[in-house]
């Protein structure tokens, strides 16, 4: 008996010096596994007499439970300290502002987010979007459009040219997106009424053009279109995209080669501050040209001009960022300058609607 006193004092003195749950299963093993030492103990009871395994037997019994109370008691204390552990390691300081997810830290580009202010105006008046490839030829983006070879407003464009084909025909990157018009109305069968954004180019770069720039253009072609559907959809288009409640236009002659007649558009605007204010004050700013189709065009197109008519509007899209948004350089939309798309760019999931604001 005294034998067994000594054996549970060892162990349990081995027990509480364990530092590791490791350490303290390598004990239960040596004292309570197939060969442990308690185990061993036991395996002697079958050679004891009636009498002395009375003794002996409660006495094992007791002793295992108790060691295997004690294991268990020190292997919630070494659980704990492992936990504390590990909380003071990986602690946080929930005082510190969250990181930014990836949608919070990305923005959508203005002339982006322009686009998708036009698409939801015009597809609320029943436009639908027309798309054309940059690279054209000269009969699309200049002779269908009513460009005649050596006109003087061919010069305007500054065109990028290719080299010559064996056939000599020259591809170029397109001036204007109205060579989508003749393809629009070469394959679709009146009524038309489409808008065209995309990417334009020409040589040209100072603090307000650049040699590629973004420009939409729209386009209705039907039997009864007037200036005066021409005139609505324009005062509708910058009321709605300024977000202002009114605003005065006025139309002023011009020339291009593909309307007759032809007009450049002014709002009114107040430049008196730091910022222009539109709707307001007694200013005007040139906003657009547009007009009604040249004969010759709906021509060129396989239509008759004596039964069709219609009138088309171009402006720059990245003009439009800039009056907008107060932009004060168009240099800047291209440099890829993280700080700047910080400041102007858009959140990602903020789609501009009509019903909820287009820059809210």
């Amino acid at each position: 008996m005294s034998d067994l006193n000594t054996l549970e004092s060892e162990i349990l003195a081995a027990i509480d010096a364990a530092a590791t749950e490791a350490g303290l299963e390598d004990i239960r093993v040596a004292t309570l596994g197939k060969k442990g030492r308690i185990s061993e103990q036991m395996k002697t009871l079958g050679k004891m007499s009636p009498e002395e395994r009375k003794t002996m037997g409660p006495a094992l019994n007791g002793l295992k439970d108790r060691v295997t109370d004690a294991i268990a008691a020190r292997k919630a204390v070494l659980a704990e300290a492992a936990l504390e552990a590990r909380l003071a390691s990986e602690r946080v300081d929930v005082t510190l502002p969250l990181r930014p997810s990836p949608v919070e830290a990305g923005r959508i580009h203005p002339v982006s987010q322009v686009i998708d202010e036009l698409s939801a105006i015009f597809a609320d008046m029943g436009f639908a979007i027309a798309e054309g490839p940059d690279v054209e030829t000269d009969e699309l983006n200049f002779t269908a459009l009513n460009f005649p070879e050596g006109h003087p407003a061919r010069d305007m464009h500054d065109t990028f040219f290719f080299n010559e084909k064996t056939d000599g025909e020259r591809l170029l990157l397109r001036t204007h997106t109205s060579p989508v018009q003749i393809r629009t109305m070469r394959t679709q069968e009146p009524p038309i009424r489409v808008i065209i954004p995309g990417r334009t180019y020409r040589c040209d770069s100072d603090q307000t053009h650049t040699p590629m720039f973004h420009q939409v253009e729209g386009l209705v072609i039907d039997k009864e279109s007037h200036l005066g559907h021409l005139k609505w959809i324009l005062e509708e288009f910058c009321k709605a995209f300024f977000e202002v409640d009114d605003i005065k236009m006025r139309f002023r002659p011009s020339f291009f080669p593909f309307t007759e007649p032809s007009m450049e558009v002014d709002i009114q605007c107040d430049r008196s501050g730091a910022e222009v204010k539109f709707g307001e004050g007694n200013d005007w700013m040139e906003i657009l040209g547009c007009g009604m189709v040249h004969p010759n065009v709906i021509r060129n197109c396989g239509l008759d001009p004596d039964e069709y008519q219609g009138f088309a509007w171009g402006m720059g899209i990245d003009r439009l960022a800039m009056l907008k948004y107060g932009m004060p350089d168009l240099r800047a939309f291209f440099d890829a300058d993280v700080r700047w798309i910080q400041h102007y760019g858009f959140r990602p999931l903020d789609m501009p609607t009509l019903a909820g604001g287009l820059s809210s």
